[in-house]
C-alpha cells in the first residue's frame, strides 16, 4: 500500500476531510458511495479526489487503504477486499446434549381396514 502521495503535510488533514464509514462499508463523497475494504476496522477514514481518481486513506493518513475511479454513474463503488468471501464457523459454546431418536409410528386402526376384502369381511 502507498503512503502519502504529494500531499504537503501541514495542509493534509485540511485537504482529505474525514468521512464515516457505513455499516455496509462504505463512505459517501460528493454524492456517491465508494466501498472501504473490510479489514479497515476504524469508524472513520479520510477521502481526496485528484481528478478522477478517488483515494481513501486511513484516519490518520498513514496509508492508502483504496482507490475508486470516479465516474457520472449513480451506482455504488465496490473495491476490492470489501466483503469477507469465506464465512467464519460458528462454534457450539456448550456440549451439544441433545439426541434425536425416530420412533415407529403407533399402530392404528385406520377406517380403511373394513375394505381389505383379502383377508376376509370386517363383519364375519
Amino acid at each position: 500500500m502507498a503512503t502519502r502521495s504529494n500531499i504537503c503535510k501541514p495542509f493534509a488533514f485540511y485537504l482529505c476531510p474525514e468521512r464515516k464509514i457505513s455499516f455496509d462499508g462504505f463512505v459517501h463523497y460528493e454524492g456517491r458511495r465508494f466501498g472501504v475494504p473490510y479489514w479497515y476496522t476504524q469508524k472513520t477514514c479520510r477521502i481526496r479526489r485528484d481528478s478522477f481518481t478517488l483515494y481513501i486513506y486511513a484516519s490518520d493518513l498513514s496509508k492508502v487503504l483504496t482507490t475508486h475511479d470516479v465516474t457520472w454513474m449513480r451506482r455504488d463503488s465496490f473495491c476490492r477486499d470489501q466483503y469477507v468471501t469465506e464465512q467464519p464457523e460458528e462454534v457450539p459454546s456448550m456440549p451439544v446434549k441433545t439426541r434425536i431418536f425416530q420412533i415407529e409410528p403407533p399402530k392404528q386402526h385406520s377406517g380403511f381396514e373394513k375394505f381389505n376384502f383379502e383377508e376376509g369381511l370386517w363383519d364375519e
